[in-house]
């Protein structure tokens, strides 16, 4: 067993530990046309090793690394989606609960359903599952550690759907934990139902006992369960989308009772779904962290994640069959995660579609060179003040001003270099959960309408692909094509697209007052630019 110094071990991410970063005072921003280095604080090139089980005594001493004997943990989470936020967030929390010398029998199996999370799985297994976490910022105090709470990773169209289903049926798993993106969840969004004509849902419903999708899985594995004998599991989202709990419990609901009506009643009376709310930004890896850190480090991964310091998760404490103690290393549980929820989603998520498109637009790729503008930082500030906390309950424990210069403080961390792009992607189902709900309520108020306007005008523009200074870009968005014919020609543009009710819902299309927001800023930015816009708006 590989031993850690106590304060090491201790040091993340406990109630005091969270409560540093959410006071930190970040300096002013450096507008940067180009990301800095990805590890900001330079040293010697190190003799390269290879991260393995094996390695890890001869690591250097700045890594942290597992406090606990691998071959003691076993397998009591399976996680679909594993991806960079999952590495991030909950296995970076299980991990730490690890550290202090509990939660063991908690381990994760991972589950792609997806044939190019291939390369991940390979090279994690080719390294026993291990991976680096490094935090970036511009201080020295920020940690590089391996972590080793995924210990297996199971992929759907390599191993077989019966293999998946055995694992998620075997009764020591005991919660099944989601990141399958905020479209992942299979309901249509102009009418909240589940959308069974999906492909992949229509291939498990033909053929249930050879599943792809989620929910096949999910129900595959649940009926084998009860046709066993065996308890059920916990069903929990850790994806960023309003009640998420209970939007996967209506989607597996839904799906369940396609396929076998008894199956759904004996998941609704016995399978939970817990609400979370969730927060760590978490930029794709480059190839460039993965070079710094051989740099750096001397260690060669070739999976790492990196994130910001800052994490946060609230969890409802519904569990049928047990949890891990995560309150021990930060997680805040709480019977209703509503309130942290929307401030969350409204404020951070709302905020960042609002930066990224007229970012995108103006020639940024990066938030924290976005945040560098004035015009944008004002932007951002008016934009969560005026139109955003006016419609916030009370957070019990949170200083909303407090945690919105925290967000700003976030946004302008140069050292994360976050990509534009990826907070642009798959902005037609981000938008309905992110941005729709605070128009609504500001027409609802019969509130000023621009600010908010601005946001769905700029995502119009950036959806022709060229931006202020002629530069193509893709859009990464599953329905990029047809999100692009709303706009390809200006005759009927607002009817199209503000018409779409899956992404804009009902009341924004009625909204004469929101229609004429939309046209006026869709204007000023094809006359004025986004800088001019900015301008005019912020002068008014």
């Amino acid at each position: 067993m590989v031993r850690r110094s106590a304060s090491r071990s201790s040091r993340w991410p406990d109630a005091r530990r969270r409560a540093q970063l959410l006071q930190r005072q970040v300096a002013a921003p450096v507008k940067a046309a180009i990301p800095p280095p990805a590890f900001p604080h330079s040293s010697p090139a190190r003799p390269e090793m290879k991260l393995k089980e094996a390695n890890l005594p001869q690591l250097p001493a700045p890594i942290a690394r597992p406090d606990y004997c691998l071959a003691e943990v076993s397998t009591g989470i399976a996680h679909i989606g594993v991806g960079g936020f999952h590495r991030a967030h909950q296995a970076a929390y299980t991990d730490a609960l690890m550290n202090t010398g509990e939660g063991l029998e908690w381990g994760i199996c991972g589950i792609g359903t997806r044939a190019e999370e291939r390369s991940m799985r390979d090279a994690l297994a080719a390294q026993d599952y291990l991976y680096t976490l490094v935090e970036l910022d511009d201080r020295p105090d920020t940690e590089v550690r391996v972590i080793g709470s995924i210990r297996d990773m199971l992929l759907v169209d390599e191993d077989g759907s019966e293999a998946v289903v055995a694992r998620l049926a075997d009764p020591a798993i005991r919660i099944v934990s989601l990141t399958i993106t905020e479209g992942g969840y299979c309901l249509d969004d102009s009418t909240g139902q589940f959308n069974a004509q999906l492909p992949q849902i229509q291939h498990d419903l033909q053929h249930p006992r050879r599943p792809v999708s989620v929910f096949g899985l999910l129900c595959a594995a649940l009926a084998k369960r009860r046709g066993d004998g065996v308890g059920p599991f916990t069903v929990m989202s850790c994806d960023n989308l309003p009640h998420n709990g209970d939007v996967t419990r209506k989607a597996t609901l839904a799906f369940a009772s396609l396929v076998d009506p008894d199956l759904a009643r004996w998941i609704e009376r016995n399978v939970s779904f817990p609400n979370a709310m969730v927060d760590r930004i978490t930029p794709m890896t480059s190839t460039a962290h993965r070079q710094d850190l051989k740099h750096q480090h001397g260690l060669d991964d070739a999976w790492p994640v990196v994130c910001e310091p800052f994490v946060q998760w609230v969890l409802e404490d519904r569990f049928v069959a047990g949890r891990p103690a995560w309150e021990k290393v930060g997680v805040q549980f709480t019977d209703d995660v509503s309130p942290y929820e929307e401030m969350k989603i409204k404020l951070l998520n709302g905020s960042h579609l609002a930066l990224t498109y007229l970012g995108f637009l103006r020639g940024y790729r990066f938030v924290h060179e976005t945040m560098a503008d004035p015009l944008f930082a004002e932007y951002i500030r008016r934009y969560m003040d005026e139109d955003v906390t006016p419609q916030l309950a009370p957070v019990p424990g949170i200083d909303l001003a407090r945690y919105k210069q925290t967000l700003i403080e976030r946004f302008s961390n140069c050292a994360i270099a976050d990509q534009l792009e990826r907070v642009c992607s798959d902005g037609s189902s981000k938008f309905p959960k992110f941005t729709v709900p605070t128009i609504n309520r500001l027409i609802a108020d019969k509130a000023a309408l621009d600010r908010a306007a601005l946001v769905v005008a700029a995502w119009a523009l950036y959806l022709r692909g060229v931006d202020e200074n002629g530069e193509r870009y893709r859009i990464p968005d599953p329905r990029a094509d047809f999100c692009q014919s709303l706009v390809a020609e200006d005759d009927g543009l607002t009817e199209r697209l503000l018409g779409r009710e899956e992404i804009f819902g009902t009341q924004i299309p009625r909204s004469l007052a929101f229609r004429d927001a939309f046209e006026r800023n869709l204007l000023r930015l094809r006359t004025l630019g986004v800088s001019g816009t900015l301008d005019l708006l912020l002068t008014q």
